[in-house]
């Protein structure tokens, strides 16, 4: 596959040809799938008329700054070599979420109103150990603001709202439907903005009712008040599963952050991560960006089709589950056995020991481990920094590899059932032109080299390690394997050792103990007789 084809080599794209002259407008383009949507949607359909980035002032740094550090983000390099002038179909609106009417101009709001046909809504926090406050200022007032800009853009054609298939943990299968929330939206709107820190905290459990964390929780809230707008406008939630580097697009591997499986990666590889609690038979339900994306891209076009077949904003709420079948899934067990091979091949150029351990599918038998080859190696390590006039570090690594482990272990434990027959029908409905160009099949993937890309793309755009650091980092990995082996021999030795010299004294303290229990058995025995 010609992973960068332009829009003149698209032919009759049915959807280059919608989003031809079409303006967007799309929230959370700096993330991680934000970016990748923005490439992908200039490079494939470069015909569109303009894309408006919803972009917030940073550290001091203003929005229009923010653009120029955007496009020298590795992934936009090979587009603007063949296509410089294509960044002039971005522009950039200074707005922020968390502000009122999203922090726009008056001038900036009528020209969106005025203008926008398709909106991708992607901002979100997505971190799982939030308080509830920022959470719900976030994703569920966010995104209400977003519809309410919405309901003003009078040639709107689609909105694509990007929801998590974690919304609904407490569903055995997620179906491709609307469900309501444990609560009303705009009731939690109102205690969030009313009440203290304290007390949203006690009363956080009790909303969340068996939701693992304040993240799935108000993706649920914000789906169901979406849902109030069900006559309003043409929306379409997707659910995307656990977003990984990409397979093909823009770059194979590429990938940014450290959140869910990637940072297990970089813990496991730096000899961090020594257990992990996970049942390996269950299917590792992962999609890679790039098929997120092609789906949204797909979403997009649908809806819009629709309302330009039946009227302008022709309204409703659909859903589509942006997931993998399990059949077509790799199980955890597998994945991480495959990843642990390849780091073995590209392992990198620092880490604290030998990359070791094991997954853990009971967790009495994962905290054993975790106390014995997390917490204790850190304590002793710590000990002898804080002993040679070094800083201490260890430890609060492990409380943060804890936490982490404690976050993803309800993820990899449990098995998940997402039903996606809207996403598997949307692209078989397209062209064979259109099914290459935006693809979403995943029937034939070759899960090891995508791992194997995925370490690479881990170790190059995240940690910054080229292929030259490779020699180096593999003499690291041996002297780590000598220095694992000598451990251990020493560590059994010494034990052998300790129960060797101490065997006698315990067999002696044990036969005297036996003895002196029986006298007093005998003893009781006889009283009792004799009375």
């Amino acid at each position: 596959m010609d992973i960068l084809r332009s829009d003149a080599d698209c032919g009759e794209s049915d959807i280059s040809k919608f989003y031809a002259n079409k303006t967007i407008l799309i929230t959370g383009a700096t993330g991680f799938m934000g970016k990748v949507l923005v490439e992908k949607l200039l490079r494939s359909c470069a015909d569109l008329n303009v894309i408006y980035l919803l972009i917030r002032t940073k550290k001091g740094v203003d929005p229009s700054v923010r653009k120029e550090q955007y496009f020298k983000c590795v992934i936009f390099g090979k587009l603007l070599e063949k296509n410089p002038g294509i960044v002039d179909k971005v522009r950039v609106v200074k707005g922020d979420l968390l502000e009122p009417d999203l922090g726009l101009s008056a001038n900036d709001t009528n020209t969106l109103a005025s203008n926008v046909e398709v909106v991708f809504h992607c901002a979100a926090n997505v971190r799982f150990d939030q308080p509830l406050r920022p959470m719900v200022m976030m994703n569920v007032v966010g995104t209400l603001k977003v519809l309410r800009l919405a309901e003003k853009m009078s040639q709107l054609q689609a909105l694509v709202h990007v929801s998590t298939s974690y919304c609904q943990c407490n569903e055995s299968v997620l179906e491709e439907r609307a469900y309501p929330a444990p609560q009303n939206p705009f009731s939690i709107i109102e205690m969030v903005e009313t009440m203290d820190d304290e007390a949203l905290a006690e009363i956080t459990p009790k909303l969340l009712n068996g939701l693992p964390n304040t993240y799935a929780y108000s993706k649920a809230l914000s789906e169901d008040l979406i849902c109030r707008y069900n006559n309003k406008l043409p929306i379409i939630i997707t659910r995307p599963s656990i977003v990984t580097a990409a397979i093909h697009e823009p770059l194979p591997g590429w990938i940014e952050g450290v959140n869910g499986p990637t940072g297990l990666m970089i813990g496991a590889a730096r000899g961090v991560i020594r257990s992990m609690h996970c049942n390996p038979d269950y299917a590792s339900t992962v999609i890679p960006v790039d098929k997120a994306i092609n789906g949204m891209i797909l979403c997009g076009y649908q809806r819009g089709k629709a309302s330009q077949e039946k009227g302008n904003q022709q309204t409703g709420v659909e859903f589509c589950n942006l997931c993998i079948s399990s059949k077509a899934l790799m199980s955890w067990g597998d994945s991480i056995e495959t990843g642990r091979r390849f780091f073995y091949e590209t392992p990198l150029s620092f880490a604290l020991w030998y990359p070791g351990g094991s997954i853990k599918k009971n967790y009495y038998h994962h905290l054993f481990c975790v106390i014995f080859f997390h917490y204790l190696p850190a304590y002793f390590i710590d000990f002898w920094l804080l002993v040679f006039g070094q800083k201490p570090f260890l430890l609060n690594v492990q409380r943060k590899v804890s936490m982490g482990l404690k976050l993803l272990q309800y993820y990899t434990t449990k098995k998940w059932e997402f039903r996606n027959e809207r996403f598997q029908e949307m692209s078989s409905q397209l062209s064979l032109l259109d099914q290459d160009l935006f693809d979403t099949s995943v029937g034939q993937v070759n899960w090891e080299t995508y791992i194997s890309n995925y370490i690479v793309g881990m170790r190059t755009y995240i940690l910054g390690e080229s292929e030259d650091t490779l020699p180096q980092a593999r003499k690291v990995l041996r002297r780590l394997y000598i220095l694992d082996w000598v451990s251990k021999v020493l560590f059994f030795s010494l034990s052998f050792w300790f129960l060797w010299t101490h065997l006698d004294g315990f067999v002696e303290r044990s036969d005297a103990f036996i003895r002196s229990s029986l006298s007093t058995i005998y003893h009781e025995r006889n009283s009792t007789i004799h009375v």
